[in-house]
């Protein structure tokens, strides 16, 4: 399929977000009812934000939408700039430290 922008590749310069970077973000997280949780940077290079709690393939859970709206709701996001694709970063609550792993999409749609 390839990236939704492929004029915005990874690494980025000097090591922040682009301005006009778009993600796939669920609508819990854009309206925020509950924070970011997961955020992968799959090996397509789009970026996903999710809660962590919801499905984010159900019909009309995700949008997509500019980083930068969502960089001003929870500044820690600004950390995963360097996060390379194939690669998820987690976090139990919207005030605790991101995990960064490995992470690759399975065989049944499932992280």
């Amino acid at each position: 399929m390839g990236s939704m922008q492929p004029d915005i590749a990874w690494p980025f310069p000097a090591g922040v977000f682009p301005p006009g970077l778009l993600v796939i973000v669920q609508r819990t997280v854009v309206d925020g009812a509950f924070p970011a949780l997961m955020v992968i940077h799959d090996d397509e290079d789009d970026w996903l934000l999710c809660d962590g709690l919801h499905d984010p393939n159900a019909d009309g859970a995700s949008i997509v939408a500019h980083l930068d709206h969502l960089l001003a709701q929870d500044p820690s996001l600004v950390e995963l700039a360097g996060m390379p694709p194939g690669h998820v970063a987690e976090r139990s609550s919207g005030e605790t430290s991101w995990e960064i792993r490995t992470w690759t999409y399975s065989s049944e749609g499932e992280t």
